[in-house]
């Protein structure tokens, strides 16, 4: 098996296949160029399901494809009465993976430039005008896509190196109880009444989809990873012991782990060749949010493409951003400042819809000091301090 496109994505996970749907079709007085998606077969090779959540003013790209959205969230502090926040004009929006790939399904199933291939991609190399992946196809028989452009959203195989690196680690239940517990208008993006780690914070996330039914997870900012029965005990001691569900159906799982990292991910790996999504640093290092960063790369890069320019994938955050984020993992690694304490002060202090607006990198300089003045001033200046002099190191 022998093909040609002018772009090959590796992987069809919310990076390749945000690109693809970008790319699917003819736009007025902009290029057409034609597409091959690589998708592993069925087996260890694809990622499991799982629910993406950002914020965002409007209607967005992939409406079609949201479960819920929130204009209310509220943070609950260790002790006290918790912080709730109106978002206008955002909205919390949460997507399960189901839904958006059956939505860019229908999209490519219209293309007449988009074409999608089971098929496990063994090596990416450059040669002259572009480069050649070599693949085995869902028989196992060997091939090669030769292409323009070739852009890889496979997660790494190992971290780079980092002065700091953290994992956000989860496991949540899709649940329905038999009392109406929930508030379907309100989500809690963080409930810090869970024991804490003796590194790291934790804390409970809940988005009700309806008065019986939400997505209740545990989640740590941590070194290390539990065991699975871990992740079962400190998940089922949050839905009895807190949140008081009772009867309850668990109807799906999720899990996952997020490295949080100020390790420089690079986003080209050959004269051809780049990375998008998670990969191509299209998380945020201080809360492990990546939707919204992917689908600013794939934009660029899909606007690239249209115009015959070179398509670099663009940082997904800018440079003011990962330095903010890289003194607050110092800071949390370190131990120098109590996490739920922090987090519960800003929510407290900022407006709910700025701070967002701030995770997101959408605030000017000035709102920046402002809300760094809401944290602890004097050990956040000692984790900046001594940043330039620590050793980047690999992640065990």
């Amino acid at each position: 098996m022998q093909l040609e496109a002018e772009v090959a994505v590796v992987g069809a996970g919310a990076a390749g296949l945000s690109l693809a749907h970008r790319l699917a079709g003819r736009v007025p007085g902009l290029r057409t160029p034609s597409v091959v998606v690589l998708d592993p077969p069925p087996g260890p090779l694809r990622p499991p399901r799982r629910t993406w959540c950002f914020w965002e003013r409007g209607q967005g790209r992939f409406e079609d494809a949201v479960t819920a959205c929130w204009r209310r969230l509220r943070v609950r502090p260790p002790e006290g009465e918790p912080v709730r926040g109106d978002l206008v004009p955002l909205r919390y929006k949460m997507i399960r993976s189901d839904d958006f790939e059956a939505l860019v399904a229908r999209t490519l199933a219209r293309s007449g430039n988009v074409r999608r291939l089971e098929a496990t991609v063994d090596a990416v190399e450059d040669v002259t005008g572009g480069a050649l992946v070599r693949l085995r196809d869902a028989g196992g028989s060997p091939g090669t896509l030769r292409a323009r452009w070739v852009f890889d959203s496979r997660p790494l195989d190992s971290l780079p190196a980092a002065r700091t690196t953290l994992l956000q680690h989860f496991r949540g239940w899709f649940v329905r109880t038999s009392r109406p517990l929930f508030d379907p208008a309100v989500a809690d993006l963080m409930d810090f009444r869970t024991p804490q780690p003796d590194e790291g914070l934790s804390f409970g996330y809940v988005l009700p989809t309806s008065a019986h039914e939400a997505l209740v997870e545990y989640t740590e900012f941590s070194p290390r990873l539990l065991t699975a029965s871990g992740y079962e005990a400190a998940l089922g001691h949050y839905c009895d012991d807190v949140l008081r569900l009772g009867e309850r159906e668990v109807r799906a799982v999720e899990a996952g782990v997020i490295p949080m990292t100020d390790a420089a991910m690079a986003r080209q790996t050959g004269a051809s060749v780049f990375r998008i999504g998670a990969a191509g640093g299209a998380t945020r290092p201080a809360t492990g949010y990546t939707f919204a960063g992917l689908q600013r790369q794939t934009r660029a890069v899909a606007a690239a493409l249209r115009r015959g320019r070179r398509p670099v994938p663009p940082p997904a955050h800018s440079l003011r951003s990962r330095a903010m984020d890289a003194v607050l993992l110092r800071a949390l690694a370190s131990g120098r400042v109590d996490g739920p304490a922090l987090f519960s002060r800003l929510f407290a202090r900022v407006p709910m819809e700025r701070l967002l607006r701030f995770l997101d990198g959408d605030t000017r300089l000035y709102e920046d000091l402002v809300i760094g003045l809401h944290t602890p001033v004097g050990p956040m200046l000692r984790s900046a301090l001594e940043l330039p002099a620590l050793p980047r190191r690999p992640f065990a």
